[in-house]
């Protein structure tokens, strides 16, 4: 294990001085009761005002108002707004990026990948502008034209994590304003910064479009649960996307469903990848290295549960502990580093209970102590941890938000694929296989049940291209691509009809 050197410069004066260049006024960065801080160092980076339930009422009743005038916008007019939103996130890609690797701990690549994100889903919200296509329905009326029109829903509201603090409202956002909506955020407390600097970037790209984008039209809620509980409750909020827990999930779900809103809930996955007999082991061991140990293992796509085949086992597994034991932990802005730390305190006591209950139930741990990464005394750097068990127990199927990799031996494909869908939740799976038999199998119906399914690549990541989503313990969540924009709009059948009569009942007869 090899560590990182010493500590660039402070984190505080790091973000405040990207926040300024970025355009938000330093003077809302103190005096308030939420307290900021970045994971590379513990330091404190903003003391911010936290907005009041009332207040945040106002500010979705504004919201209304600007979606009221917004969807009187030609869509691809509307998409003229995301494009400029897209040139100031370029801009700004350098900046934004090394923002989100101070305020989440990711590495450097991974923060910049996450603006990509959401420059790419700009890009395909411009195009998705002008294809917002109803159908054509055939009707067994003459002289009649049946076909299908959508329109914008109103205010969405997103809530997002921490662990992808600016690339979730992106992949939200800029589908519903191309749709018509307008957008009330409320980011993690752990990442309120980057959501105020996204706010910054789009309310210059709203200046930059003209009068016709309306104040409200993004609006951003900085505040704690009780401001999502708001968010989730108030008749004006027609659908809520939240990422989080599937605990958050189970408290936001029924609540939106009891006023009949729309939800699209992006919750944790516990996922799972095979490798089969036949697996290229070079191919799967920088597959299974990075899905598991990227982001301290808090991506909600991270590997957490791997199943060898016994007759392969004994060769991978060595292998894996040495990628382990060579892995560089320490500050994600330096080269070369691969696991920052992790979130808070919470996730690193969270991460020892989950590492005792694997011990209790018979599990053989390699790594998971702390590191001390000097001077942060205050952040909380882990070895991610091998678990190997002997069956999948309890604790394997409790989603712990950190890098733990369990790993267990199988004997067929079907004992492999009921042990990958053995866990609630499921977000995204992968299979390691030159098998073109089994990886079919896999991605068909009796394969992998996650919403995600991939061959001869990792579970973690996703291309905008195609919906994100659909956690099974909940029902499925999509964003992004595809046929997600559906989700922001809704759908009406028109019937017209172009002759002289009406198709009346046999034998009915009216005086005129």
């Amino acid at each position: 294990m090899t560590h990182a050197s010493p500590m660039p410069a402070s984190a505080a004066a790091e973000t405040a001085h990207i926040l300024s260049r970025l355009g938000v006024d330093p003077a809302i960065l103190s005096g308030g009761t939420l307290v900021a801080r970045s994971p590379i160092t513990g330091e404190e980076t903003a003391r911010l005002v936290e907005i009041s339930a009332d207040d945040a009422k106002v500010a979705i009743d504004k919201a209304h108002q600007a979606y009221l005038t917004w969807r009187k916008v030609p869509a691809p007019r509307r998409g003229e707004l995301i494009r400029l939103l897209g040139e100031e996130l370029r801009a700004a890609k350098a900046e934004l990026g090394r923002l989100v690797t101070l305020e989440a701990g990711k590495v450097t690549s991974e923060g910049l990948g996450e603006v990509q994100e959401m420059i790419d889903i700009c890009d395909y919200a411009v195009g998705l502008s002008r294809q917002l296509f109803g159908l054509t329905i055939a009707t067994e009326r003459a002289e009649h034209r049946m076909m299908e029109t959508w329109h914008p829903l109103g205010v969405v509201g997103v809530i997002s994590a921490f662990n992808f603090p600016v690339a979730v409202w992106s992949w939200n956002a800029a589908l519903a304003i191309v749709c018509g909506d307008a957008v009330v955020w409320k980011p993690s407390e752990k990442t309120p910064l980057t959501a105020i600097a996204v706010q910054a970037l789009f309310e210059r790209a709203a200046a930059r479009f003209g009068a016709e984008a309306p104040a409200g039209l993004s609006t951003l809620l900085i505040g704690g649960r009780e401001i999502g509980e708001v968010l989730v409750d108030h008749p004006r909020v027609p659908l809520v996307s939240a990422t989080g827990s599937t605990a958050m999930g189970r408290k936001v779900g029924p609540k939106l469903a009891a006023r009949f809103a729309r939800a699209v809930l992006e919750l944790g996955g516990n996922n799972a990848a095979i490798i089969a007999p036949t697996a290229d082991l070079d191919l799967t061991l920088r597959g299974v290295a990075f899905s598991a140990m990227g982001t301290a293992g808090q991506r909600c796509t991270t590997l957490r549960r791997l199943f060898v085949h016994e007759s392969v086992y004994d060769a991978f597994l060595p292998r894996l502990k040495a990628a382990y034991a060579s892995v560089t932990v320490g500050d994600p802005r330096r080269d070369g580093v691969l696991v920052g730390p992790l979130i808070d305190q919470a996730a690193y006591a969270a991460m020892e209970t989950a590492l005792a209950d694997a011990k209790a139930a018979g599990g053989v741990v390699s790594g998971g102590d702390r590191v001390s990464v000097d001077p942060a005394d205050q952040a909380y750097y882990v070895r991610p941890a091998l678990v190997e068990m002997g069956e999948q127990a309890d604790v394997v199927l409790r989603e712990t938000f950190a890098p733990i990799l369990y790993v267990m031996k199988y004997k067929t494909f079907e004992e492999a694929v009921i042990l990958q869908n053995d866990a609630p939740q499921g977000l995204s799976s992968s299979i390691f296989t030159n098998d073109m038999r089994e990886a079919e199998r896999f991605v068909s119906d009796e394969g992998s049940d996650c919403g995600i399914a991939n061959v001869n690549l990792g579970p973690s990541g996703a291309e905008i291209g195609g919906a994100f989503g659909g956690e099974k313990e909940t029902g499925g969540g999509r964003e992004a691509g595809s046929d997600a924009w559906k989700a922001y709009m809704r759908r009406a059948t028109n019937t017209l009809n172009y002759g002289r009569t009406l198709p009346l009942a046999q034998g009915v007869k009216f005086d005129v």
